[in-house]
């Protein structure tokens, strides 16, 4: 599933999510779905794990939704 928001789009599967951000500098960030935390109110996801850690945030509720419902975690309410 292929997931497009402001700064670029986010490519996920059942197993790993990566985040292509748009512009010249064409950065990926890749995180397999165990090491995710997807963030409620603020839309962020949230990679931490071995030798990982950054997050993004999403445009709106809708597309944490998408990606929730496509990589199978629970969103967090903080």
């Amino acid at each position: 599933m292929i997931i497009h928001f402001e700064q670029g789009r986010i490519i996920a599967t059942q197993r790993e999510v990566v985040v292509r951000i748009d512009g010249n500098c064409r950065i990926n960030l890749q995180a397999q779905v165990d090491e995710l935390t997807l963030i409620s109110g603020a839309n962020v996801v949230s990679a931490v794990g071995s030798g990982i850690n950054w997050s993004i945030k999403l445009d709106s509720d809708e597309q944490l939704q998408q990606l929730a419902n496509e990589i199978g975690i629970a969103i967090t309410i903080y």
